[in-house]
């Protein structure tokens, strides 16, 4: 297990948001528990990538511990040329590529997902889209943030979906704050 501060940041360091990196989008598929090793050697080859990070408390031994989990286990976004996803596949990390037909969407869901982290919310991943209501947080730092409302109490739960993976992930704001789409 690595120290916490030797995660990969989830971006390169070079740019501040995923919007900023240029090139086509594919869905990496790293053989299991690579995600930050991969994510470090696209840092190293100055490719772009996105690995979004979550914390976790684990206990071990009797002691508290905290990680950073991938959302998406296996799975690591990169952006670039085609030169750039044959380096990606000479690593020897990966199980495969997946080819993202709809650009624009998946930079759109993976916008929300970061605007998710920067903000702190606690995320989890659900192992499937959700079907529902599509709305929209109307304030705060997540305000303009699109997702799917999964259950509304004091707190609503939103899904953030990525369909390309066919998986969300699940944060909760205040249910003032969610407005339906039409």
């Amino acid at each position: 297990m690595i120290r916490y501060q030797d995660n990969p940041p989830c971006l390169p360091p070079t740019v501040s948001s995923l919007t900023e990196l240029a090139g086509r989008w594919w869905v990496a598929h790293t053989r299991s528990r690579f995600e930050k090793a991969f994510a470090w050697d696209m840092c190293q080859r100055d490719i772009g990538y996105f690995l979004p990070l979550r914390d976790k408390v684990t206990v071990s031994h009797g002691r508290k511990r905290k990680v950073k989990m991938p959302l998406f286990t296996s799975y690591v976004f990169i952006c670039g040329s085609d030169e750039d996803r044959y380096t990606a596949l000479t690593t020897n990390r990966l199980c495969q590529t997946i080819e993202v037909a709809d650009q624009e969407q998946l930079v759109a869901q993976l916008s929300r997902i970061e605007k998710a982290l920067h903000s702190e919310a606690p995320l989890e991943t659900l192992p499937h889209i959700p079907l529902g209501q599509r709305c929209r947080i109307n304030a705060g730092v997540l305000a303009g943030v699109e997702g799917i409302l999964i259950a509304k109490d004091k707190r609503a739960r939103v899904a953030l979906e990525v369909s390309v993976l066919g998986q969300a992930t699940v944060m909760e704001v205040d249910a003032d704050l969610v407005t339906p789409l039409n």
